[in-house]
């Protein structure tokens, strides 16, 4: 995997998030430009004063989601903050729908003081075909950071709560990502850099690496299967082999640098509010989509 991964750098359609937008490429500039623009919203948020008393209980992934939307776009309009919805998820024609309704729609937002640096970026947006796309990129950017947030909490919740004092939050958010990587599989299309590196690879074959397998890997882990964030007192996870959340060390995920601190916020609330997980709840399902994570787990206050 190590060796496939730094062969050569992802083209534009193996990139998870900045893929062509309707057939339109996203240049690494502005995919880069993009994210500095998420990053410092996020900053923002975080810096921001905590209004009164968050209530967190409920279904998780869906209500940490919606807390991170309210926290980091709460100020954007509607039509922006739509774009959010876990419903979008279920097909991308709904999506496009969506957009192109929103794009169409009278009172299109101007830029303002008091909305987000990315909400500015889309009210900057002229004319249909740019709105269109403004709010592709709004949805691109900003939906998965709130839906891998949302969704690492959740497994982190029903693989290890409740969690012993002192264990630090950093350490359950990195034995989270090992055990249930939301970001499970990572594609390279043929090229012909790969039956270099194995014979078994042809010359027309993609290749599927799947970091769900390696974070499990007995010849890699001890105890491989057992959630122990114990064990990240003494590991590096940017120098562990066979270790690829974010993706390989040549080109790393750029959000990840926002999905660790809004987590660990999201824990900070949790353990601090004494929630937990239902008891009568047994059972929960990992639907096998895009984003790799524990569905419908309810969070409760203790009786």
């Amino acid at each position: 995997m190590d060796r496939v991964l730094a062969a050569r750098r992802a083209t534009e359609t193996e990139r998870p998030t900045f893929k062509p937008l309707h057939g339109r490429s996203i240049t690494k500039a502005e995919a880069s430009s993009v994210t500095r623009t998420v990053g410092n919203d996020v900053r923002e948020a975080l810096r921001r004063p905590r209004q009164g008393t968050v209530d967190l209980s409920g279904s998780w992934p869906l209500t940490g989601h919606l807390f991170l939307r309210d926290l980091i776009l709460g100020r954007d309009p509607r039509r922006l903050r739509v774009l959010m919805s876990r419903t979008l998820e279920l097909t991308p024609k709904l999506t496009w729908s969506v957009i192109a309704a929103g794009a169409a729609l009278p009172g299109w937002p101007r830029p303002a003081e008091h909305l987000t640096g990315l909400g500015n970026r889309a009210a900057a947006a002229k004319g249909y075909q740019e709105r269109r796309y403004a709010m592709g990129i709004y949805r691109r950017a900003a939906a998965p950071v709130c839906f891998t947030v949302s969704t690492l909490v959740a497994n982190a919740l029903w693989l290890g709560a409740p969690f012993a004092d002192g264990v630090p939050n950093r350490h359950i958010i990195h034995e989270s990502l090992r055990l249930l990587p939301p970001s499970w599989n990572i594609l390279r299309n043929a090229s012909p850099e790969y039956p270099v590196i194995d014979a078994r690879i042809g010359a027309k074959d993609d290749v599927l690496l799947l970091p769900l397998l390696s974070h499990r890997d007995p010849a890699l882990w001890d105890d491989p299967d057992s959630f122990r964030p114990e064990r990240w007192d003494h590991l590096d996870p940017e120098a562990t082999p066979g270790y690829l959340p974010f993706g390989h060390s040549s080109e790393r995920c750029w959000g990840r640098h926002m999905v660790m601190p809004l987590a660990e916020l999201l824990l900070d609330l949790i353990r601090e509010c004494g929630l937990v997980v239902d008891p009568h709840q047994r059972v929960a399902k990992v639907p096998l989509l895009g984003l790799l994570g524990v569905d419908g787990i309810r969070l409760t206050r203790p009786s």
